[in-house]
């Protein structure tokens, strides 16, 4: 069994691997997200949102419900790790 983990496990990162491929280079500003993503945060963020921190607006307004369920999920993984490890009177 372990043998079949280990190799879902190499499969698995050897197929993440080829996808980073595609990626742009690291720090290359003429990427997508440096061109078109980030100059419109940059440029809209206070007149859409009408805060004044930038990282502030993007992850509490553009990402709201990305940054929420994010929330959710790493509370979720607590509990269980919560309810896995915790001892119980015998």
């Amino acid at each position: 069994m372990k043998a079949l983990a280990l190799f879902a496990t190499l499969v698995t990162g050897a197929i993440l691997l080829y996808g980073t491929q595609d990626f742009a280079p690291w720090g290359d500003p003429a990427s997508p997200a440096s061109t078109r993503v980030s100059a419109y945060y940059i440029e809209n963020s206070v007149r859409e949102t009408h805060v004044p921190n930038l990282v502030t607006a993007v992850l509490g307004d553009y990402r709201g419900y990305d940054t929420m369920f994010e929330t959710v999920v790493i509370y979720c993984a607590g509990l269980a790790v919560i309810c896995i490890l915790r001892r119980t009177k015998e």
